[in-house]
């Protein structure tokens, strides 16, 4: 496939040569981030109104720009190595895209609902935000928020054991450029202008590229990946576009490792907003968003000497999906101690291509033949594929939530709210939530949460139809019941949180085998059943200390009681040490991860997997080289440590986890 580097590189310096004409942004940088600053984050994505850490009815955690800066990672799902319940490793599936581990479930079933300016990034086809969309610059990230828990009593589908909103930038001037290890390449622009009285414009472009780094099994990890964003706001009106490319090729795919696997994933969308009334006592809006997802992917099955033929056998999913949701929002303030949120939802989500991408075809059968004849001299895209036409299929909803919060006094506050969702022809579920904040005294707050999500089954669980998996159009929603006690305190100079929750799993969705179909010399075949039902329990610790007025820490820790859903980490911590010394800032994280044992299915042919615990040690030193340009050098895996995670798609349950990566990167504010 073709690489795209220089359409973003020519995007970017036409803005540059632009940039004398835009007016200085006075936004808070890096190098002024203070201590209180860094506890004055407000949250509006648990409940659609601003909330504080102490008032929010929600388990939460928020990344500022200057946070993000400060923790040098790349890809905005990087980010949850240091969410307490939360973990992303690289795994495989179609492609070596990360992977959420979310207080104690791994799977690849979509449980967190990831969404792109609150548009929603999971799609109907796999569910999973990110195989169609695994890499997101944080190079153009104003803020990142997350809720550790259910979301669906606001957002539906997916928002099922987290919600991540990335937020891109609006209001910034600024470029960057970088370069590193392992071929690294690095650009990016932001810009925003006020054309007159309540209109601007605004864009945002980046690009991220490597050559990767060599692996024992021969491979590379190569990644190619751009996002460009323009938007305006006139008025009343918001309207913004945005297109992000990605490429994965090489490395791991379907359990295949070969330097010609292929990945490329794109994305596009629209999203409209119109506010109809704004003033103290009514907020009422209505959005438009239309999003369309493509997928081009080919892995490696089994080698040409395996298959005792000349040619490799690659295969993979030339897939498309789509989106198109009409909300309407309301809020609305009674009074001083009363306020309503609600609003309606109307989305039509189909998977709408399912082609095959193949080496090897009998356009005769119209199928998959793996015989010397029918290799096609490299792989090919067959579109329509008839085995896949049970995939096209559509998702249509209808939804209406409502949530009230009622202040009873200046200790205590209460909120309840619930959404129903009703997919057409797949399921219905309400998902209700309430909460009660109550103040213990001005520095310590109690919070008792109660909230069920759910998660529709996907096109892939309910009608694939391939020489594996059946699908099995009887599934219904699998769905959580979450009970969570928070102690939240604030002092000073420093703070914490510690979440005590308890999940219980319904119906979770697994591969079964579909007994009495095969024959001793037959490939034994699976189906989708709901099987699972299980409860998870654990805490969750996150603080902030102030160790002086020129350095902080930060660490996060995770411990389930439980052992976890899939094969996963028991225990996981992060910590992060900022000091400032102008004109430098050093920032040093690390993350820690438990160890995990997967006993072998046949040990006499495939060894248990082992991975012992490990720490990955990263940093930043950013230097300011005057009021608008820094430089800073990051690192990531400092250490070079080499380590294992187990991912039960790979034939041996491992996949290799990435080395040191030093970088350096220019900053340049206007």
């Amino acid at each position: 496939m073709i690489n795209y580097p220089h359409k973003s590189l020519s995007l970017f310096f036409a803005w540059l040569l632009s940039a004398p004409f835009l007016a200085y942004s006075s936004e808070q940088d890096l190098f002024t981030l203070s201590f209180e600053e860094l506890l004055d984050v407000n949250i509006n994505l648990a409940t659609k109104t601003d909330e504080t850490r102490a008032t929010v009815p929600s388990s939460t955690t928020v990344f500022t720009r200057q946070q993000i800066e400060l923790l040098g990672v790349n890809n905005v799902y990087d980010l949850m190595n240091y969410v307490p319940g939360f973990q992303s490793t690289r795994g495989d599936w179609v492609g070596a895209v990360p992977k959420e581990h979310t207080r104690g479930v791994f799977l690849d079933s979509g449980n967190v609902l990831v969404m792109l300016n609150g548009q929603r990034l999971n799609e109907a086809s796999f569910g999973k935000a990110s195989v169609y969309m695994p890499h997101v610059s944080v190079d153009i990230i104003d803020k990142v928020e997350f809720i550790r828990g259910p979301g669906s009593a606001l957002y539906g589908s997916n928002a099922f054991l987290g919600v991540m909103n990335i937020i891109t930038f609006q209001q910034r001037n600024q470029m960057s450029i970088g370069i590193g290890e392992h071929g690294y390449t690095q650009v990016a622009g932001s810009f925003h202008k006020t054309l007159f009285e309540q209109t601007y414009v605004y864009g945002n472009v980046s690009w991220q590229g490597q050559d990767g780094e060599k692996y024992s099994q021969g491979v590379r990890d190569p990644l190619a990946s751009y996002f460009l964003e323009f938007g305006a706001k006139w008025r009343e009106f918001n309207v913004s576009v945005w297109h992000n490319q990605t490429q994965l090729n090489g490395f791991a795919n379907l359990a295949g490792w070969s330097d010609e696997n292929k990945h490329k994933s794109q994305n596009t969308a629209l999203s409209m907003t119109y506010h109809w009334l704004a003033n103290n006592d009514w907020d009422i809006s209505s959005t438009l968003k239309h999003i369309e997802h493509d997928i081009y992917s080919a892995g490696l099955i089994a080698s040409g000497e395996e298959l005792g033929l000349v040619h490799d056998f690659f295969v993979g999913p030339s897939w498309q999906s789509k989106d198109l949701a009409l909300n309407l929002d309301i809020a609305y303030r009674l009074n001083a101690s009363t306020s309503f949120n609600m609003g309606v939802e109307y989305s039509e989500e189909e998977q709408s291509e399912a082609g095959i991408n193949t080496s090897y075809y009998d356009f005769s059968r119209g199928d998959v033949f793996i015989d010397e004849p029918f290799y096609q001299n490299g792989t090919i895209t067959v579109k329509p594929h008839e085995p896949f036409n049970s995939l096209l299929q559509s998702f249509d909803s209808t939804a209406a939530y409502a949530q009230v919060k009622h202040i009873f006094s200046d200790d205590l506050t209460l909120f309840v709210g619930a959404r129903y969702d009703d997919v057409k022809d797949i399921d219905s579920k309400l998902s209700p939530r309430v909460a009660a904040i109550y103040k213990l005294s001005p520095s310590n707050t109690l919070k008792l949460q109660y909230g069920e999500s759910f998660r529709t089954p996907v096109s892939n669980e309910l009608n694939s139809n391939d020489d594996v998996t059946v699908g099995n159009p009887n599934l219904t929603s699998e769905y959580v019941k979450t009970t969570e006690l928070v102690w939240h305190t604030k002092k000073s100079d420093w703070e914490l949180d510690i979440v005590l929750f308890d999940n219980q799993l319904k119906d979770f969705i697994n591969l079964v085998p579909i007994r009495g179909m095969a024959s001793p010399n037959e490939q034994r075949r699976f189906t989708f059943m709901n099987t699972f039902n299980t409860n998870m329990q654990g805490y969750e610790l996150n603080t902030k200390l102030n160790v002086s007025d020129t350095t902080w820490l930060e660490v996060g820790y995770t411990h389930l009681f439980d052992e976890p859903f899939s094969p996963s980490f028991k225990r996981f911590a992060s910590l992060s040490f900022t000091h400032n010394m102008e004109p430098f800032q050093l920032s040093i994280n690390t993350i820690w991860r438990d160890s995990v044992f997967v006993p072998s299915p046949e040990p006499d042919v495939i060894d248990h997997v082992d991975q012992s615990a490990y720490n990955l040690v990263g940093a930043v030193l950013s230097w300011r080289l005057g009021d608008n340009r820094s430089l800073s050098i990051k690192a990531q895996n400092l250490f070079d440590k080499h380590y294992i995670v187990f991912e039960p798609r790979m034939l041996d349950g491992k996949i290799q986890g990435a080395g040191r990566r030093i970088q350096l990167q220019y900053l340049q504010k206007f």
